[in-house]
């Protein structure tokens, strides 16, 4: 076994701590490497906070991991000593049910393997993420990381990146689409530097009327305030599209009514409570709202290529692993332009 050092929660009810642990040994088909940053992504604390369904403690979060290989199984083909790499929100799948079978392992029918809080194939061995000082992961779950980027700003593209290009790319939006990006945070940074880059006409709607400047800066056209009556009324039937990256909660219908006819509401941030959506608001407009998680691996594989050709990488503030509970603090207030990352160095 690899002795590892991390931070973990050892409950719902207690912060972070750094906590030791083992990894497995590098098997045939495993490439380990060490963790250089790791992003921190708004379902860590949902999770170590077991706001969705309880967690398997103790737990040690992060799935926006980037570094450099040290070894490999025999058998690996795609990776060498040296060479960058990065994990993202699962570690395995069944590999062999319909729609592993068509690169969408995110919705493996047998249930992906998550980087955390999760179990491996064996079903009893649990899963522990990015913070920490390295990783093991089997050779299809690892990608390739180019070296024309920060690397501490590529990764937040393992989650924050991947959860905003997927549902544009199978929405296929683009040139002659008006695009809404609903939240300016994590998520929704992504979003409108993908949506600009694909060609969409971009509005951030956002209740903070601060953020303008970051939405132009980012290269959204528009920004609507969504606390001012009188902006929301103006924006009525406007969008082809909203991608909605808001984790608290928030009135869907409403939103809905900034739809065009056969306009589509798609929900990639999770509220900790249920939406209540009125059928009018679908019926009025034919309108749709769906939903959409991270994508498979070869989408992640060319999302990462896209931002190296495109020069896109998440706006990050650094931070200490020490600091991951003020971190938590600032982010549930929103004060974080956009993603925090931990610098691992300082574990």
């Amino acid at each position: 076994m690899i002795a590892t050092k991390g931070y973990a929660a050892q409950s719902a009810e207690t912060d972070l701590a750094p906590w030791n642990f083992e990894r497995r040994e590098v098997g045939p088909h495993d490439v380990q490497f060490d963790i250089l940053f790791c992003g921190v992504c708004h379902s860590d604390l949902h999770q170590i906070k077991n706001d969705w369904f309880p967690g398997i403690f103790p737990m040690v979060p992060g799935h926006e991991i980037v570094g450099r290989v040290i070894k490999v199984g025999d058998h690996v083909t795609k990776f060498k000593v040296g060479d960058l790499a990065g994990t993202g929100c699962m570690v395995d799948s069944c590999q062999v049910c319909e729609n592993c079978k068509k690169d969408l392992e995110q919705y493996c029918l047998e249930g992906n393997t998550q980087t955390y809080n999760s179990y491996e194939r064996d079903g009893k061995s649990p899963t522990y993420g990015g913070y920490s000082n390295t990783i093991v992961v089997r050779e299809e779950f690892v990608l390739h990381v180019s070296d024309k980027l920060n690397l501490a700003a590529v990764a937040p593209l393992l989650c924050a990146g991947i959860t905003t290009y997927s549902p544009l790319r199978h929405w296929k939006v683009g040139k002659g689409h008006k695009l809404a990006v609903l939240g300016l945070g994590g998520l929704g940074h992504m979003a409108v530097k993908f949506g600009v880059a694909f060609g969409a006409e971009v509005t951030v709607l956002s209740t903070s009327a601060s953020k303008e400047a970051d939405a132009r800066k980012l290269g959204a056209q528009h920004f609507v305030v969504t606390t001012d009556e009188a902006q929301v009324k103006a924006a009525q039937n406007s969008f082809d599209f909203i991608l909605d990256t808001v984790s608290a909660e928030h009135d869907f219908n409403m939103y809905l009514s900034l739809l065009k006819t056969d306009g589509t509401l798609i929900c990639v941030g999770v509220p900790s409570k249920p939406a209540e959506i009125a059928a009018f608001s679908l019926l009025g407009g034919r309108k749709s709202i769906a939903g959409s998680g991270i994508g498979g691996i070869a989408e992640t594989q060319e999302m990462l290529d896209f931002c190296a050709e495109h020069d896109i990488v998440s706006e990050i503030e650094m931070i200490d692993i020490k600091d991951i509970q003020s971190a938590y603090d600032r982010m549930l207030k929103g004060d974080v332009r956009y993603r925090f990352v931990i610098d691992m160095a300082t574990l």
